[in-house]
This record gives structure tokens, sequence and C-alpha cells, in this order.
């Protein structure tokens, strides 16, 4: 914000130079980015970050440079020329939308002649960075920049009726802007209207329309609380930006815009000439008691490192507006904040603004420093070690994005976007749904990595999920993979990720339906539910632009990896005796799953049978249609001695009898 340091001195008197009133912006945490001569002025430019609304204002700015220097504060004397008529004879106002303005003034003035401005006013706003428009408006930009509220003047005669309404806009409703943009007035918009159509974008921009004209002889002065929210959202969408707008998505002062309205008045009749009724017409939701904020000295010192002393807390605390009251049975001080700062809420707050105003510089400087270094934490390695293993299988890590779009969602969820957690932010109005799934993020970046020739691809990611369980948002973190693979491809990288951290678990896989994918599969980690796996189904390759590819895909809680991390590893003896393999070949019914094998070996296994694992499965000449042939391996090893092949015959003779037996298998032999 551009400060004028000549108009500045009608709020405060400062007998010191430009740079060191700039010094004192800067340590109070408003810092000085340019410093400009404008003719006999000086302009300060300061940044003033998105809480302190409260310091897009002279007034504002001059508040805290009182509190600094110790110089009293000097606020403009408002009185007014006024009409034998009161305001209720002229207009009256009407809110609709009570959520997104919580209070509308509106005063009437009359009599009055538009043309140039005084040439002190137009110094002035020229030096704030604003052109001279005409006296009338220049007066409500001077109210604006002096007090931080916003006004604006419409033209009495140019209104339809005596009734302001303040509603949303209606579906197909149209207006031109003071800048001649026609705006499409959306059904969430909010709008000033007169009784016939909308005058003004409430918080944003008036309407050419109703503007303030050469032949403007009456006035309907406006000064409102409008949500910052709908203000912010209304003019991003419109591509409307003004100095109004800026101010009341930053919140204003709800309690002092009768003061604002009253000043503004005052200085249209100054520039203007003119008379104002009496009275305002005021339509205000009841307002909320300011909250009372308890600091406690001893958390002072603990933040801070110091110590302040007590008197100087209670006058710093004093001059910001605070009222601090002592609690003599706590030892605690006992604040409200004033009016403008509706950025303080709580005790850190507080300590803030102590500190801030105290000065940094009186923080104490140490020769030396002691840094502990902190354990890693057990999660984040854990996220690190399974990406690293991942990468050793030839997967690459993607990022995607937390939020997806609707179509995205319902195609693998099978939830309509009602089921999802949605952000309001307009520039998220397609992809504005928190995603519960990460299958839909991998399937666009194998999409995209098809189109751009990438062959073979295998990415993974490791990400929060959001799922709605009725009102409660769920959080939950998973581990998603995809590639150019059979599915036992990821079940065996699963396996053995888990095998890293456990060597009791078990990983199997069942047959289940899935939204997204044909075949799928359920999988499960010591029988206990973790997650889904799947090729893409043809429906959603074609549906999401996949085209000749059919990739395979994992999604399991990482919760569940996580939890296997601790878990204890006994070492066993070197094995004196060697193992002994035997690889079969059965042909079996394409319907068996590999699950029903393992029941049935783990169910007849002698104990000298270490190791059972799949090697491959083979379908073709000279295997019948509707069969295939599954080769696996027996691993036997016996602590005591050397196997012989008889004594293995006779281990692997009822492993062999009984898969035979349960599934009408055949040993294939050639």
């Amino acid at each position: 914000m551009k400060i004028s340091l000549e108009w500045l001195r009608d709020y405060i008197d400062l007998n010191i130079s430009p740079e060191e009133i700039g010094d004192i912006l800067s340590d109070l945490g408003f810092p000085l980015e340019e410093m400009i001569s404008f003719g006999d002025d000086t302009v300060l430019d300061i940044e003033v970050t998105s809480n302190r609304g409260d310091c897009l204002s002279y007034i504002g700015v001059a508040r805290e440079l009182s509190v600094a220097t110790g110089s009293p504060l000097k606020l403009p004397e408002v009185s007014l020329k006024e009409l034998d008529s009161e305001v209720g004879r002229h207009l009256a106002v009407n809110i609709n939308e009570t959520d997104l303005c919580k209070r509308y003034t509106a005063s009437y003035i009359e009599g009055i002649e538009v043309g140039p401005s005084p040439e002190w006013m137009v110094r002035r706003l020229e030096a704030s960075g604003l052109r001279s428009v005409n006296n009338v408006v220049d007066a409500t930009n001077y109210a604006m920049l002096e007090c931080g509220q916003p006004p604006h003047a419409f033209d009495y005669d140019k209104l339809s009726g005596d009734t302001i309404n303040v509603r949303k806009a209606i579906s197909g409703e149209k207006l031109t802007s003071i800048d001649h943009t026609v705006c499409e007035l959306k059904p969430d918009m909010l709008v000033i209207a007169d009784e016939e159509n909308p005058v003004a974008i409430a918080g944003v921009m008036g309407g050419f329309e109703t503007e303030v004209s050469q032949t403007t002889t009456k006035i309907l002065l406006e000064e409102a609380f409008f949500d910052p929210v709908s203000v912010r959202t209304t003019a991003r969408r419109l591509g409307l930006g003004s100095e109004a707008s800026f101010r009341f998505e930053r919140n204003i002062d709800i309690r002092s815009i009768e003061w604002a309205s009253r000043r503004c008045a005052q200085l249209i009749i100054m520039a203007a000439g003119g008379a104002a009724a009496k009275g305002i017409a005021d339509s205000c939701s009841e307002l909320e008691e300011i909250p009372e904020i308890t600091l406690r000295p001893e958390r002072l010192t603990q933040i801070l490192g110091f110590d302040v002393p007590e008197k100087k807390v209670f006058s710093i605390l004093e001059d910001l507006g605070f009222n601090p009251q002592s609690d003599k049975k706590s030892g605690a001080v006992k604040c409200k904040s004033p009016t403008w700062r509706n950025d303080i809420t709580r005790e850190i707050d507080l300590i803030e603004e102590i500190a801030r105003v105290y000065g940094y510089d009186k923080i104490p400087v140490e020769d030396k420093i002691t840094i502990r270094a902190a354990k890693a934490d057990p999660r984040q390695t854990c996220m690190q070690q399974v990406g690293a293993y991942l990468n050793g299988c030839g997967y690459y890590e993607t990022l995607g994005i937390t939020f997806t779009d609707p179509q995205t969602a319902k195609l693998f969820t099978g939830r309509s976007k009602k089921e999802y957690m949605a952000v309001k932010d307009v520039s998220r109005k397609n992809s504005n749904l928190l995603r519960q799934t990460l299958s839909g993020s991998l399937a666009e970046v194998m999409k995209n990595n098809k189109n751009f020739g990438n062959a073979g691809c295998k990415f993974y990611e490791i990400a929060d999920t959001y799922e709605l369980e009725g009102s409660r948002l769920n959080e939950k973190t998973k581990l998603a993979m995809t590639a150019e693979a059979d599915i036992r491809e990821l079940r065996g990288i699963v396996e053995g990720l888990v095998r890293r951290y456990s060597k009791t678990a078990s990983v199997q896989v069942r047959p289940s339906s899935v939204c997204w994918a044909d075949p799928a599969g359920e999988v499960l980690i010591d029988s206990e539910s973790v997650g889904i796996c799947g090729r893409l189904s043809k429906s959603v390759c074609d549906k999401i632009g996949l085209k000749d590819s059919r990739p395979a895909m994992l999604e399991i809680d990482f919760d569940k990896i996580y939890s296997l991390m601790g878990e204890q590893f006994k070492v066993a003896r070197l094995q004196k005796f060697p193992s002994v393999e035997r690889d079969i070949s059965l042909i079996v019914s394409e319907e068996l799953r590999w699950l029903d094998i393992e029941r049935v070996v783990e169910a007849n296994a002698p104990e000298q049978l270490e190791k059972f694992d799949y090697i491959d499965t083979y379908r073709g000449k000279p295997i019948p249609s509707g069969k295939k042939s599954l080769t696996m391996q027996f691993v036997f090893r016996d602590d005591d001695g050397t196997l012989t092949h008889e004594q293995v015959d006779k281990f692997e003779k009822p492993l062999i009898d009984a898969l035979t037996n349960n599934f009408d298998a055949e040993l294939r032999t050639s």
C-alpha cells in the first residue's frame, strides 16, 4: 500500500524522517518496499500481509505508528449538513442473504453538484496510486483509503424504486460493470439490486447504469460487510478485481461501518455540496460477542525465550486496543480484541503482537547454539524403504494430485460426487473431489506415457486418500502399483515386500469384484483384507483413452506394511544338509485357483517340506481346451541327514495324490 506522509500526518504527529518511519513500519511487520518522492510529498510503499486488512488504510497505519512512537492517534471529527427529512422517507434496505451480508447501510444525500475534485484531494489520491474521476467518486475513494471501509455511491434517480435488495443473482441475469465489462451472473453470486434489476456485484464493483455522472444530483451511499470468501470467489470467476474487493476479501471492521458511512458522507458534501437525510438505513444481523483471550505470562516467556516486563506487556496491549485486565487469582491477563483486529483469536496471537511491538531486536543472542538431532520418523523410514524396494523392482514413483474429477471418481470407485469430500475453490471446479483411491491417478499416468510411446511402464505411488464415513473424513495412506505385466507380478512384489518385514506373514489373493477390473481380486495379508488388484477392464480403458493395453493394478493399505515393520526376526543356524528340489506339472481345470492348491498342499505337507512355490502356467498344445498346465516346485530338507531320492519319493507321493484326487488333476509327464 502506498502511504502519503503528508496525508498520514493528518492522523498522527511525526517529527521524524521518512527513513525512520519506514524503519519503524518494517520492524512492526510492514516491510518498506520503496520510498518515492511525489512533488513536495514522500510516499512509502509498504507490504501489508493478508491478515492485516485493518492496515489497508491511513488510520490503520497511523494506529500502528502511534503504538510504536507514543504519539496519539487523531481521528477526524464527523459532522454533517443534514436535511429536515429522515432517511426512511427516501429508501429502505432488505437483506435476503444474511450469511453473505451481515450488515448493509445506506445513506441519502441530495443537492450535490458533480465536478472536479479539490486539488488537495486529487493530489493525495494520486500519491496513493488512484486517479481522479470526479468529486463524488473521489470522495468515496478517499474515505476507503482513510478508514479501510469501501463505500459505493449510486445515482439515486437511476434506481428503480426506493428499496435496496441484497440477494443472490437469478440465472440469466447480466450486469455491465463500471469498467464496461459485461458480467454473466451465476445463481451463487451476491448482488445489490433495486426493485427490478441488479445494480452492483456485492463487494466487487458497481454497475455502469447507476454510476455517478455529470447529471447526478442525488446519491444513495452504500457501506456494508460482505462475506470475504463470497467476494473473492465472485471476483475471480468474473475476472474483476478492485480496491474494494481487495479489502472485503481481507475482512473489514463490521462494528465501525456506521462511523465510516457518516465520514464518507461528510467528504462527499465537502467536495460536492448537498446535504444528507437524518440517520442511516441499517440492516444488521446479530453480531457475535467478541471472545475473551487469556495470556499466561509464563507462556509468553516460554515462547519468546526472555522476560518482557509486566508493565510493558500491559502498556503494549493497552496501546493496541486489547483492554488488558489482570486476573489476580491466576496471574493471567484477560484481553478482548479491538473491533478492527479480527485476526487475533488465540493466546499465541497476543504473544506475537507483544513480540513485534517490544522489538525482535531485543531477543538475546547466545554465543553458542545447541542442535539436538531428532530420531528418524519410523513411518517415513518405512516409506523410504518401500520406495527403494519398488525402485529396485523397476517401478518409478509418481506424485499424483490429491484431487480428482467426478467422472474418474465414478469410474474407479463406483461412487457419485455426493459421496466425496469436495472443495469449493472455483479454480478446481472440475477436479475438486478429494480422491478416495490412487488407481485413477495411476491409470492417467499410464495413459500419458503410452501416448508418448513409452513401453513397459511400471509406476507406484504412496499417498493419502480420503473417504467419507457419514460426516467424518477418514484419511488413509495407500500404496498403489501399475504395470504392463501379469497380476502375478504385482502379487510377487507384495510378497517380497512383506517378506522384508515379516517371515511369517502370508499374502493371498482371492477372486473378487472390482468396478474397474476384469479379472479382479482381493488382497489379504495374514487373512486380513488390505486392498484390491486386477487388470483394467476393456470398458474402463476405452473410457480413459488407454489404447492397446490393459495394465495390471494393485492398491493396498500402506499401514498394514508399516505394522509389520517392528517384527523381530529369529536367527536360525545354517543348514548342515542339502535340500532336494522337485518340479511337477499338473493339468488342471482353467478355473482352478492357486489359493486352493496352496490349501491342499499345506494340509498334506510333511514336516520335511521346506518350501512350496509357483513356477509357471502353460496353455496350448497338447493341453486340452478348458485346461491349463501348472508347474510348481517342492523343496524338501531333513535336519538329521541328507535325503535320498527314495525318501523324497515317499514325501512327494501323498502330495501328488492329494492334488490329483481333490482337483481331478492329471500329472503331466511330457
